[in-house]
């Protein structure tokens, strides 16, 4: 059966109207109330204890794995390899937030995961990775054997398990911030990041203490040789495997309440896959004296590559989404004619925060800073609602459809009058709308003195945008007027 045949009917979508908005705006609820209803009487129920006891819970895991981690290094070792460890952190964090820039996920739940992988799963790997090798040691009495079997069979299971662990947190708890692939690569990302930090703390600290044993320095010390294998030529290791995970995580979100199958198995694939991928990993210095750089280049290099094309592609596919359900707003009045066509670029996008940041910058800064602010908080609200409808498409729209699409159409609103000229601008200016004739940009609407853009009233039929006549001419050179 095809794809088309099972989608739901398209829901139906707000006509802008004059008469009828300050009455469709109104009834949108407090921020507090957004999206479900407010629970009361249970107080594990309410978020300040539910967020209480996660960080709780990650800081207690991080103090423990502190002094379990500086036990084994010693203080100054521990130091050195905090200092060592932390270099390719921003790094990592920066390349996973710059694939997330279409629809950015929050901050809370990245940090969430991020200390998850630094402080959680690093302790549950540690705890459980000791008593397994230990364990085999006991019950074979061939250390050499427990120590190979777990790194290559228990490391993999346990470390896997545990990072996969806030990813799923994530999908369930905040399924409406989890939409797709990237949201599961950029969360997975995070997760192994922390981890990877905590990892390389210990791994770090051990080599330094190693050579105050031994008395050597400089290129030829073990903590250098350590810190080029894992800081070096694999930051990304970590991250790999366990983007995996998230990757199975991001094709259930796709899949919706339709594709039961698809929901449970994706996700364990996904797991076992990362399994696979660490355990060949960390099995790659037992094929012989190369076998770590055949490993690495045979094998990790070309699937870096594959899930680093699998991330863009991804990200672009978001992207075609904007062009294919927003239209249906610009023709209710919701939208200009071409912000969707700009909204789907992110060249686009990033002229559009920089032309209002200009426009409105004369002669306060300030202004410019929250013009932009404005544009981008527009982007991310258009964003969501795309693809909260084309999740309503395919599966039908909900209980909640309704009311989460009145509350993006009005935070559009609010932001439509420093946005949507910009958008329109940049939508020409890069080419995706040819204009009928030059533009030429002028200041708009001031934002308010805390830096919010004031709601304005709907534009009259003949209004311009910036100079820009928005009456603009179809392919057989009629003139066609704008929705509103």
């Amino acid at each position: 059966m095809s794809e088309g045949s099972v989608q739901h009917q398209q829901p139906a979508v707000p006509v802008l109207e004059e008469q009828r908005l300050d009455e469709f705006l109104g009834a949108v609820p407090e921020r507090g109330q957004w999206y479900r209803p407010r629970r009361v009487g249970m107080v594990w129920r309410s978020k300040a204890f539910r967020a209480g006891a996660v960080i709780t819970v990650l800081t207690l895991c991080g103090l423990v794995i502190l002094a379990l981690v500086r036990e084994q290094t010693g203080t100054e070792g521990f130091l050195v390899g905090l200092g060592l460890a932390v270099l390719p952190v921003p790094l990592l964090m920066s390349a996973f937030r710059w694939l997330d820039r279409v629809e950015p996920g929050p901050w809370r739940n990245l940090l969430f995961a991020f200390f998850w992988g630094a402080c959680a799963a690093a302790l549950v790997a540690i705890i459980a990775n000791s008593f397994a090798t230990r364990w085999i040691a006991t019950a074979t009495a061939d250390p050499g054997s427990a120590d190979t079997l777990g790194a290559t069979v228990i490391a993999p299971v346990v470390e896997e398990s545990a990072k996969a662990a806030a990813v799923l947190l994530i999908f369930l708890f905040r399924r409406q911030e989890f939409g797709g692939i990237v949201d599961g690569i950029v969360v997975a990302g995070f997760t192994a990041t922390g981890f990877a930090f905590t990892e390389n703390i210990l791994y770090l600290g051990n080599a330094f203490g190693e050579d105050q044993q031994l008395g050597t320095t400089g290129l030829a010390s073990v903590t250098a040789g350590t810190f080029f294998v894992r800081v070096v030529m694999s930051p990304f290791a970590h991250p790999l495997f366990t983007v995996l995970s998230g990757i199975g995580l991001g094709i259930a979100a796709l899949g919706g309440a339709r594709h039961r199958v698809r929901r449970i198995v994706a996700p364990l694939l996904g797991l076992v896959l990362a399994m696979g991928m660490h355990a060949v990993w960390n099995g790659s210095s037992t094929f012989g004296p190369y076998g770590f750089y055949a490993v690495y280049g045979a094998f990790m290099v070309p699937c870096f590559a594959l899930v680093t094309w699998l991330a863009i592609w991804s990200r672009q596919r978001e992207l075609r989404t904007l062009s294919t359900e927003l239209p249906v707003y610009a023709a209710a009045g919701w939208l200009a004619p071409a912000e969707p066509l700009a909204l789907a670029s992110m060249r686009a996008r990033g002229m559009a925060r920089d032309m209002a940041r200009h426009w409105h910058s004369h002669p306060d800064r300030n202004r410019g800073r929250a013009a932009a602010r404005a544009v981008a908080e527009y982007e991310s609200f258009a964003t969501s609602l795309a693809m909260l409808r084309r999740r309503a498409r395919h599966d039908g729209a909900g209980p909640e459809f309704a009311l989460r699409e009145q509350e993006l159409l009005h935070h559009l609103w609010q932001r439509r009058a420093v946005a949507g000229p910009a958008l329109t601008y940049a939508a020409h200016a890069t080419g995706r709308v040819r204009p009928s004739r030059p533009v030429a940009p002028q200041p708009f609407p001031r934002p308010i003195s805390h830096g919010t853009v004031a709601a304005q009233q709907p534009p009259a039929p003949h209004r311009h945008y910036g100079g820009y006549n928005p009456y603009l001419e179809d392919g057989a050179g009629h003139r066609a007027p704008p929705p509103w």
